[in-house]
């Protein structure tokens, strides 16, 4: 086994706080909770043992930094280290590991970057404790709403605020996590794919395009709750059984969106809550949440004028009210084409097979993208599965990201352009 693939093994590990990797229950680690917080500790310990200077943000980002210029451009590489409830060990931390193992290949080769290098590994990019993703990056990218989401709580009723406090940030001058334009030059993710088209296409590096933010809606049947054993069938008004033909609706259409068109779209009916939901009570009102993904954003306001045109055809048959909520509506985010030639021009010189692609799934990347030319690599995982405990990328697979990496920081760092 080479130095470098013992040296991910070994820091794997480290940064999930774990002596093994099967973990039948998985990794949980919140963000902003204690158990991320030792994460971000072995990451600046791995950092110090690399001889890179550390500091925290006020918003709780990590950064290690290989200074050579103090007035030379910046290019930063990154991903984050929380995780959802009972999730994988890859996710996330795949993009830390490989950015400080490519710093480590460039070291031990005694490579001298003539721009500095920073890796950065970001707080909070899951949604899992607060419903609320990428806080880390966003703060950084001057994205994040500070008034607007100070207040939200997660289940135990505690709020950002005071968990971004806790942690031993600065909620009140967070926004002093935010760097100007000039700080970076660019920046680069990686991350395992949450799925199989780089395995099914027999590639090594997938190489994203496009991150594909969705549309999410709030779709309400207001019918009426009775009694279910003195209630006739012709007399009800069933909020549950108006509404559940959406459930296939929005399943079927999406099939036949994404056989006809060329970019794919998604659509999930992925939450329900019911009411009273009590065993001798009719249905009186339904909640569905549906979340509706593509990069292509037109096909996604398609997809949301087809539910509407549907749920209108429910209401007028069966007398249930139906009201439809946008929660959220963010355009597709793309990223830099010279990223992705650059990326795509070092997978070519180390011998892999690349794939352009696009990403389903949001990462830190999107919210840096809208200030600094970015890029996305992914590395396969096992059966594309993520967010679970069965969640796996293959040494090998850690491997070919960290010295596609390496060998993307060789030529970003390598000379200063334009001197």
């Amino acid at each position: 086994m080479s130095d470098i693939r013992m040296w991910l093994e070994k820091k794997l590990l480290q940064l999930n706080l774990t002596n093994s990797m099967d973990v039948p229950e998985g990794f949980t680690r919140l963000s902003y909770t204690e158990d991320e917080a030792r994460a971000h500790h072995e990451f600046r310990s791995i950092a110090a043992d690399l001889e890179l200077s550390t500091f925290t943000d006020n918003a709780g980002n990590q950064w290690a930094v290989w200074e050579t210029d103090s007035n030379a451009p910046t290019v930063a590489v990154g991903s984050h280290l929380d995780t959802v409830h009972n999730g994988g060990g890859y996710d996330g931390v795949a993009g830390v590991l490989c950015g400080l193992a490519a710093v480590k290949i460039l070291k031990d080769q005694h490579f001298t970057p003539q721009k500095n290098i920073a890796i950065i590994c970001f707080a909070s990019e899951e949604s899992a404790r607060f419903g609320v993703s990428t806080i880390g990056s966003k703060a950084i990218a001057g994205l994040l709403d500070k008034e607007e989401q100070a207040g939200v709580t997660d289940a135990e009723g505690t709020t950002i605020k005071d968990a971004v406090n806790s942690f031993g940030a600065d909620w009140d001058v967070i926004e002093q996590a935010e760097q100007t334009k000039d700080a970076l030059e660019s920046f680069i993710e990686l991350h395992i794919e949450q799925g199989t088209r780089i395995e099914n296409n027999n590639a090594d590096i997938g190489i994203v395009r496009g991150v594909a933010c969705p549309i999410r809606l709030k779709v309400t049947a207001n019918g009426m709750a009775n009694h279910t054993g003195t209630t006739p069938m012709h007399a009800r008004k069933d909020a549950f059984a108006a509404i559940s033909p959406l459930v296939s609706f929005v399943e079927q259409e999406a099939k036949m969106v994404s056989s006809t068109k060329a970019i794919p779209l998604v659509a999930t009916v992925s939450t329900v809550k019911l009411w009273p939901n009590a065993m001798n009570v009719i249905p009186g009102k339904v909640e569905f949440g549906i979340d509706i993904r593509s990069v292509d954003d037109a096909s996604k306001h398609n997809m949301v004028t087809a539910i509407t045109a549907y749920s209108a055809q429910i209401e007028a048959r069966t007398g249930v009210e139906i009201v439809i909520d946008t929660l959220v509506d963010n355009n597709s985010v793309f990223l830099a084409p010279s990223i992705q030639e650059k990326l795509r021009q070092a997978s070519q010189n180390l011998g892999f097979k690349s794939l352009l692609m696009d990403s389903g799934a949001g990462h830190d990347v999107m919210n840096m993208a809208m200030k600094w030319p970015s890029g996305l690599i992914f590395i396969p995982c096992e059966k594309g599965i993520s967010h679970h405990p069965n969640e796996h990328a293959r040494l090998e697979d850690l491997q070919k990201g960290t010295h596609v990496i390496a060998e993307y920081l060789r030529k970003e760092t390598g000379e200063i352009h334009g001197n």
